[in-house]
């Protein structure tokens, strides 16, 4: 048995992967939109390039660029709506109350939910990369050691996205659960995931630059039109998830706290 703390965060996340891996209908709409999204956006991005002339290995690169970032963005969205759900399940089953009446602490419950956020990510992200092959010939294991990092700042944003979103959730009831799936597709673009921000009016870059996602798919243009991995762009990403991320939880840990002291934690239900 893990000791303390661990043993709590990990009886949380296992119970969530029960539910998970007994439900095919929720693997299967797990790995959907992300498969889906990938083809689709393979076969624009080969329309428009056989139509727009120019060179083969251009065009590859352009096509290697898109589905990468397709792919990538699908990571932060689904770490970040997955940490969302996670609360959303427990209070359309109306397990709150008995999940909180145990020694759980809010802190731990948010570590077993990043958890569960990121098998759910990587349920989803899995299949679209390795259909990617066979579809156009495009491997995003390719890039090596800097899709590590890439990753790495996406979860953390998805994370501290998703914590602050929860709060938002728990302070306002369920019936504002439509935040969970809008957010992250408000803030797509000023992010600039399918383009440089220099198309953007200069307030949007200029909001942008606050946002770790902005300077992960500059190092993935970076990267990819290039062959330059921009460090520079990872740590700047890094220092803005660890900043956020302490918001988000310090957040919802107030969130939680309220909701217990005014009894509206266990009042929540569909």
């Amino acid at each position: 048995m893990l000791p303390g703390s661990f043993s709590r965060i990990y009886a949380v996340w296992l119970r969530h992967v029960y539910i998970l891996s007994r439900s095919v209908p929720r693997l299967l709409e797990i790995m959907y939109w992300p498969s889906v999204q990938m083809i689709l956006w393979g076969f624009v991005s080969r329309f428009f390039a056989a139509r727009g002339g120019g060179d083969l290995t251009t065009l590859d690169i352009a096509l290697g660029t898109l589905l990468g970032a397709v792919m990538l963005w699908d990571i932060l969205f689904r770490t970040q709506v997955g940490l969302s759900i996670a609360y959303l399940e427990e209070i359309w089953a109306r397990n709150m109350g008995h999940l909180f009446v145990s020694p759980l602490r809010p802190v731990e419950w948010m570590g077993a939910i990043m958890l569960v956020s990121l098998c759910r990510a990587m349920v989803g992200a899995i299949p679209a990369a390795l259909l990617a092959v066979p579809f156009y010939g495009f491997s995003i294991f390719d890039m090596g050691l800097p899709l590590l990092f890439f990753f790495f700042n996406l979860v953390l944003m998805g994370w501290w996205l998703g914590l602050l979103i929860t709060a938002m959730l728990v302070k306002a009831g369920p019936g504002a659960e439509s935040l969970a799936w809008m957010t992250t597709f408000a803030l797509a673009p000023f992010c600039a995931v399918y383009y440089t921000p220099d198309v953007l009016p200069v307030w949007m870059q200029q909001a942008g630059q606050i946002l770790p996602a902005t300077h992960v798919f500059e190092g993935l243009r970076a990267l990819t039109m290039h062959g330059v991995f921009r460090a520079d762009y990872m740590w700047q990403a890094f220092g803005l998830n660890l900043f956020f991320l302490i918001v988000g939880a310090s957040v919802l840990n107030w969130a939680f706290n309220d909701a217990r002291r005014h009894g509206t934690l266990l009042q929540s239900g569909e």
